[in-house]
Formats: C-alpha cells, sequence, structure tokens
C-alpha cells in the first residue's frame, strides 16, 4: 500500500511540477512575442526613412524607372513569320562558327516568297580596324535605308566607336584574327557571308576592304548587280607559276588540275553561291590542308570550288578596280596627291568586258586601294566624278 501511495503522491507532485511549467511559459511566450512585434515595427519604420530620404533625394521617377528596367521579359516564341524574316537585332551573337554556318546554310525549298521582300546588297567589310573612308561610304549610302546591309570582321581586340546615326553603328560581327594568305582569311570570308545570310533579304555579297571606294552612286551600282545574270568572281586558268605552279597533287580526286582557278580576293556572288560557301565541307579540308603559302588560299579557294560547282554562274571578272602596274606582291595604293579628276578619268576610260554577253564600257564598280589622307579631296570631289 505504501509503494501505492507513494507512486499517487509522485503523480500528484508530477502534476504540480507541470502545472508550474506551463504557468512560467505562458508568462514568457507574450514577452517573446511582443519582442518580435518591436524588432518588425523597428524594421518598418527603418525602411520607411530609408524611403522618404531615396524619394526625396532622387525623386520618385528614378526608383520606379530603376524597378522597371531590371525586368526582362520572357523571350517570345518563334510562332509568327516575322520571328522568321526580319533580321538579327544585334550581331554579336554566341554561336561558334560551326554553328553559325550551319544555321546559315537554312535554305527555303519554296522559292517564291509569302511576303514583299525587297533584295537587299550586303557590303561586307574585312578590315583589321578603323574604316577610315566610313564617311565617304555613309554619303553613298544615306538616303537608301532598307536596300543593303552592313557587315564589319575586325581584329576582335577592335572596338568600333560609330555614332548611333552612322550605318556601321554596332555592325560589328564576332570576330577573329585572319593573317593574309592562309586559311584564316577564308574562315573570315565565310563568317562575313554567314552572318550576312541571316538576313533573309539579303540577295547580293558584296566582300570589301578598308581601302575601297565606290565609283558610282548606289542606284547605279545596286541595278548593275541586280540585272545581272551572273555573279562577279574572277575564275581564270593560269597556267603559269603563280596559278597551276601552285597546285598541290594531293588536292585530288577533289580537285584536278584542270578544274584549278585563280581569282581576286574581291567578289560579288548572289545568295545561292553565298550558300554553296559557307555549307561547304567537301573542298574546304584539301585547301586547308594543301594550299598553304606561296599557295595563297584566299585566291583559289572560291574561284575553284564555284567553277567545279557553278561555273555558268559566274561572270569570270571582278568588279574591284585594283592598280598592279607598280609590280610587287601587293597593288599601288594611292594618297591625297593622287585624288584628281584626271586620275579617275583614267579609271573610267578604257574599260572593255562583257555584261550579260554583251560588250560593255562599264566593268569596275568599286576600286582600291586608298589611303585615309585621300578621305577630305574624295568628299570635294565625289559629287562631281562619282556622283554622289
Amino acid at each position: 500500500m505504501q509503494s501505492r501511495v507513494g507512486s499517487v503522491g509522485s503523480l500528484e507532485e508530477g502534476k504540480d511540477a507541470v502545472v508550474t511549467t506551463r504557468t512560467s511559459q505562458s508568462k514568457t511566450l507574450p514577452l517573446r512575442v511582443l519582442q518580435l512585434f518591436g524588432l518588425f515595427l523597428a524594421l518598418c519604420v527603418t525602411f520607411s526613412i530609408i524611403s522618404i530620404y531615396t524619394i526625396r533625394r532622387f525623386g520618385i521617377y528614378s526608383v520606379v524607372t530603376t524597378v522597371k528596367s531590371n525586368f526582362v521579359p520572357c523571350d517570345e516564341e518563334p510562332n509568327s513569320l516575322d520571328h522568321w524574316i526580319k533580321p538579327p537585332s544585334n550581331l554579336l551573337h554566341s554561336m561558334s562558327d560551326k554553328e553559325l554556318l550551319w544555321r546559315a546554310s537554312f535554305v527555303p525549298q519554296i522559292k517564291k516568297y509569302p511576303f514583299d521582300r525587297i533584295p537587299k546588297i550586303a557590303f561586307m567589310f574585312l578590315t583589321k580596324g578603323p574604316l577610315p573612308l566610313s564617311p565617304l561610304w555613309e554619303r553613298f549610302l544615306r538616303g537608301h535605308e532598307g536596300f543593303y546591309s552592313v557587315y564589319i570582321h575586325s581584329l576582335p581586340s577592335f572596338n568600333a566607336e560609330f555614332p548611333p546615326s552612322s550605318v556601321f553603328y554596332r555592325r560589328q560581327i564576332p570576330s577573329q584574327v585572319s593573317e593574309w594568305g592562309k586559311m584564316s582569311m577564308c574562315d573570315a570570308e565565310r563568317r562575313l557571308l554567314a552572318n550576312a545570310l541571316l538576313d533573309i533579304s539579303n540577295e547580293w555579297f558584296i566582300l570589301l576592304s578598308e581601302s575601297c571606294l565606290p565609283l558610282y552612286n548606289f542606284s547605279v551600282i545596286y541595278h548593275y548587280i541586280k540585272k545581272s545574270k551572273y555573279s562577279f568572281m574572277g575564275a581564270f586558268d593560269d597556267h603559269g607559276p603563280f596559278g597551276r605552279g601552285r597546285y598541290n597533287e594531293n588536292m585530288a580526286p577533289e580537285v584536278n588540275i584542270t578544274q584549278w582557278r585563280k581569282g581576286s580576293q574581291w567578289f560579288e556572288i548572289n545568295r545561292n553561291l553565298a550558300v554553296s560557301i559557307v555549307k561547304d565541307t567537301k573542298y574546304y579540308p584539301k585547301f586547308e590542308q594543301f594550299c598553304r603559302p606561296a599557295c595563297y588560299v584566299d585566291e583559289h579557294f572560291f574561284p575553284t570550288m564555284l567553277t567545279i560547282q557553278a561555273s555558268n554562274l559566274l561572270a569570270n571578272r571582278s568588279i574591284t578596280w585594283v592598280d598592279w602596274s607598280r609590280g610587287g606582291a601587293h597593288p599601288a595604293t594611292f594618297g591625297r596627291a593622287d585624288i584628281t579628276e584626271e586620275f579617275f578619268k583614267r579609271i573610267f576610260e578604257g574599260q572593255q568586258c562583257r555584261y550579260n554577253d554583251q560588250p560593255s564600257s562599264v566593268c569596275f564598280l568599286f576600286a582600291r586601294k586608298f589611303a585615309p589622307s585621300a578621305l577630305e579631296p574624295l568628299l570635294q570631289i565625289a559629287p562631281k566624278v562619282l556622283g554622289f
């Protein structure tokens, strides 16, 4: 019995202990709630003070603007035709060359476009850095928006500083170092073509350097190219040491010596030929491996490949005038003292070529090489001599 009483007594004592503990917890709980509420109230007051100061110091509109500017909308799904026909808004994409060439090789299988397409000329500038003749090109292109596009391939380290009003503003493409006479030069040209092909409205592609200038106004050049049945790329069979003499027998069977061609680096081609160049995987490895200095690949790769694939589409001549009369590995360069009416008269006169299988005296649309010092006299003489 004593054990039972003891047990009962222990339980009773336990009950007293529980009651005592609950009483102390009930007293502590409101105190903690008050402490948390006080902390929350202090934070609210602090935030209010900061907000009032910010609004008074900077203004409410700047706060709203800051909030809005951090909002990034979700990308719209490509569920409309505009997504496919609008040119890229930003040329500085993140695609690798392999991805870019693959993307640029897409070709619609239905020839008739389901929208009003205005064919454009893509002016592709291959340069190391600045474009010293850009003011002349600005004048040439002014007023012809919608009929041309501009692309610049420069050294990766070069940052162009054109104003927003310039036709060259933000027209640089992702670039890599290119060396004269090596495959990296053809890589740069293919990079330019591929980026230009991303604009579905680009129909003709002209490769230019920073020392090139137009010899006629935009309308004359546009209609000359538009009405031509051929693309303008030199592709002739040179039997001498600087032609067939550069051929490597390891190029066979893809390229035999009778198919070996040579031509100027500066070309104009249509969209179909541009696609042929960017999608090629057959001839590129051969030229990369077996056409190295003293075989200058930029003079042989495209002329040879396109002769094999589509010789009937080539005019077999360039539309860019150069002067080789002084000899050497590079053509003559012209500066301030050379820019006269008589100088351009010598360029225009005496030209003989074929245009759409008919004799023509208008053979060159562009000319090079012109030094930066030639810009000022060129701007003065252009309205009278060049027509713009």
